[in-house]
């Protein structure tokens, strides 16, 4: 009895062992899954770090060529401002070098000992020369006398009432107004006619 059942008991055991063979085979797939993900989330991470790298790389091309540009442009503006004085002091000595012949004319005539005929013939000369620089440089005189007020052009300081004149027309000139080329410098002031008659008729 005791063989038998020894004997029993050892049958039991290797059929309980042999049970469990398949089951230890199936869990050694289990770590070549693992692996398997475990490689895909390393190339996924890799190819992130790459994305990373290459966008790092040309942000900072395009700062550097931010940078480039910028520098260009303040050059530029340096430039264009230098070059902006230097015209404008190439104009201021041109219009001296005009102006001073007339000032030595003045000073010629405080010193000479002429009569106030010849002082005043001096003076229209003079007034003359000017007028001729200040044409040269694109600068008219205003019309003014026998023309009618505009007032864009003229500045009324008085208003006479004439019954032999246009209304609004101007008869005398107090102040030359001038222009260069279409901007007005100053006006000119003036005293305007004002005809009643007109402004019933």
């Amino acid at each position: 009895m005791r063989h038998d059942e020894a004997l029993k008991t050892s049958k039991t055991t290797s059929h309980q062992k042999s049970d469990k063979e398949p089951v230890a085979a199936t869990q050694e797939v289990e770590p070549i899954e693992s692996d398997t993900a475990l490689v895909e989330t390393i190339d996924a991470a890799a190819a992130a770090r790459a994305d990373i790298d290459r966008l790092q790389t040309e942000r900072d091309q395009l700062f550097d060529r931010l940078a480039r540009l910028q520098a260009e442009f303040d050059n530029y503006r340096k430039r264009e401002a230098r070059e902006r004085a230097e015209y404008r002091d190439y104009a201021l000595i041109n219009t001296v070098e005009q102006i001073l012949p007339v000032l030595d004319n003045f000073q010629l005539a405080l010193r000479s000992d002429s009569s106030a005929e010849q002082l005043r013939s001096g003076v229209e000369l003079i007034v003359r020369q000017m007028g001729e620089i200040l044409r040269s440089l694109g600068v008219q005189p205003v019309p003014t006398v026998e023309t009618q007020f505009d007032p864009r052009l003229h500045e009324a300081i008085e208003m006479v009432e004439r019954d032999d004149l246009p209304d609004h027309q101007v008869m005398e000139e107090v102040r030359r107004g001038y222009t260069l080329r279409d901007r007005l410098l100053r006006p000119a002031l003036v005293r305007v006619a004002t005809n009643p008659k007109q402004k019933t008729a």
